[in-house]
C-alpha cells in the first residue's frame, strides 16, 4: 500500500463536504422534514428570577391542531443536564433564572398553530431580586441563584514563590482588564428533528457533542444510552456555542409523548436569547521583571460571570488560569480564579475557553513592562519566549513543537516587508 497516498501534509486537499456546501446539496438541520411530522416550540421566561406562582397550559393544551403540550412534571426520567455540572432543568419546576428558562413545550401540527398555541400559555411568576454584577451576587445578602451560595467555582495556580520573587523584581507593573461578554451569532440557529426508529429515540440535530446529547436525552427519558441515537447534521459554525444542549432533549421528550416525528428550529431570537455566551471577566494583574527585562514574577486575579448555569465554567475557569502567563516562560505564577452565578445569560464554550480574556491581560502586561523598561515590545516577547525545554506554571515542560519565536520572526518581517512597499 502507498501510504503517501494517505499523507494530506504539505499538499492541497480538498474538502470533503465543499462541494455539496457551495451547490447548495448540503442538509442542515432545518432542512429535515419527515411524513407526519410536527413542529415544536418552548414557552419561555420573561422575567430574569422569580417563582413560578401558577401555570396554566389549557388554552394551549384544548386548541385543535396541538399534539401535546408539555410541563416539567411530563419528564420521565432527570430534569437536569449540563455538560460539566447537571444544574440546568430542561423544563423549570418551581424557580427561573434567566430571560429566557424553558417552563413549557408544544407540538402543534403547522408552525402558525404552534405560533398561537404559545401565546395562550399563561404564567404568574412571583419576582426576585435579579443578580446582575459580582458584586451583589457575592454579597452575604444576595439572593441565591443555586443552593447555599452564588460562587460557581474557585480553582486556584502556585508555582514557586511569587512573594519572595516579587522582592527581587527590579520593575514591577499592575494593571486590571475587563473584557466583555459576546454572543456567537452563527450563521445556522439551533434546529433538529426526532423520531422513532426501530425502537430507539433518534435526535438528527445541528451539535457539536453528539455523544453528549446521547447521554443527556437518555437521562431525561429514562431510557438506556443503547435506546438513543443521536445524529450530527451538517453543522452551520459552533465555535463552543453548539456544545451545549439546545434542541435535543426538547424533541425527544415531544417525541416520546406524540409517538410522532418533531421538528424544531429557534428563530435567530431565541437562538441569541438562549444560546451560551463568552465569559465576561475581570483580571487584576501584578507582573515583575529585571531590569533587562527578564519576567520574574506573575500575580491574577480573575473573576467572572457565569451567568444562570455552569455550562463549560469550570473548563473556562481552569484555562483561563492555567495560560494566565501567556506563551512567556515565568518561574513564580500564582493565579486564582473565582467564577460566580448571576441571572445574566449563560456563558460557556467560545473559541478558546477563557484564553482569549486571559491574552488581553497577559499581553497588556508585557507592553506595560515594556513601556517602563524603554524596551521594544517585540524584543521583551522574544526575550521570554518559550522555545522546546521551556517549562510552565503546571510544572509541564514543552518538549516539541514550540512555534513562538518563530511566528513572531516570521510576523515581524512581514510587517517590515508591508512598510517597505508603503
Amino acid at each position: 500500500m502507498d501510504q503517501n497516498k494517505y499523507n494530506v501534509i504539505g499538499r492541497n486537499v480538498r474538502k470533503k463536504d465543499v462541494l455539496d456546501k457551495v451547490l447548495g446539496k448540503a442538509k442542515f438541520a432545518a432542512d429535515y422534514e419527515m411524513d407526519g411530522m410536527l413542529y415544536g416550540g418552548v414557552f419561555r421566561s420573561n422575567v430574569p428570577h422569580g417563582l413560578i406562582k401558577n401555570l396554566d397550559v389549557s388554552g394551549a393544551r384544548d386548541m385543535p391542531g396541538v399534539a401535546c403540550v408539555l410541563t416539567h412534571e411530563d419528564i420521565p426520567g432527570k430534569n437536569r443536564f449540563g455538560i460539566i455540572i447537571k444544574d440546568e432543568p430542561s423544563l423549570v419546576e418551581d424557580k427561573v433564572r434567566r430571560i429566557g428558562d424553558a417552563i413549557a413545550l408544544v407540538a402543534a401540527e403547522s408552525e402558525e398553530i404552534l405560533e398561537k398555541a404559545l401565546e395562550k400559555i399563561k404564567v404568574e411568576i412571583d419576582p426576585l431580586e435579579p443578580i446582575f454584577t459580582m458584586e451583589r451576587a457575592l454579597a452575604e445578602d444576595a439572593p441565591r441563584i443555586h443552593g447555599k451560595t452564588n460562587i460557581h467555582i474557585k480553582k486556584k495556580l502556585r508555582y514557586g514563590d511569587v512573594e519572595q520573587a516579587f522582592k527581587t523584581c527590579d520593575v514591577i507593573v499592575e494593571n486590571t482588564y475587563k473584557t466583555p461578554s459576546l454572543s456567537h451569532m452563527f450563521i445556522e440557529p439551533e434546529a433538529g428533528m426526532s423520531y422513532w426508529e426501530k425502537g430507539v429515540m433518534t435526535v438528527v440535530v445541528t451539535t457539536q457533542n453528539p455523544h453528549y446529547d446521547r447521554n443527556e436525552v437518555a437521562a431525561l427519558l429514562g431510557m438506556p444510552q443503547s435506546k438513543v441515537r443521536v445524529i450530527q447534521a451538517v453543522t452551520g459554525g459552533g465555535f463552543g456555542g453548539k456544545l451545549d444542549i439546545s434542541v435535543q432533549c426538547h424533541l425527544a421528550l415531544l417525541t416520546f409523548h406524540t409517538n410522532r416525528p418533531v421538528k424544531m428550529e429557534r428563530s435567530r431570537q431565541e437562538s441569541t436569547l438562549v444560546s451560551s455566551k463568552r465569559h465576561p471577566m475581570t483580571m487584576s494583574a501584578k507582573t515583575g521583571a529585571t531590569g533587562d527585562g527578564k519576567l520574574v514574577a506573575v500575580k491574577v486575579d480573575i473573576t467572572a460571570d457565569t451567568g444562570a448555569y455552569a455550562s463549560y465554567g469550570p473548563a473556562v475557569a481552569t484555562r483561563a488560569m492555567v495560560h494566565c502567563t501567556g506563551p512567556y516562560v515565568v518561574p513564580h505564577v500564582s493565579a486564582d480564579a473565582l467564577f460566580y452565578y448571576s441571572n445574566n445569560p449563560m456563558c460557556g464554550a467560545f473559541r478558546g475557553f477563557g484564553v482569549p480574556q486571559i491574552s488581553f491581560c497577559h499581553e497588556g502586561q508585557m507592553n506595560a513592562l515594556a513601556r517602563k523598561l524603554d524596551m521594544d515590545p517585540v524584543r521583551i516577547r522574544l526575550m521570554n519566549a518559550h522555545r522546546v525545554g521551556s517549562a510552565i506554571a503546571t510544572g509541564q515542560v514543552l518538549e516539541e513543537s514550540v512555534g513562538f519565536v518563530e511566528t513572531i520572526d516570521q510576523a515581524l518581517e512581514k510587517s517590515k516587508s508591508l512598510m517597505r512597499e508603503n
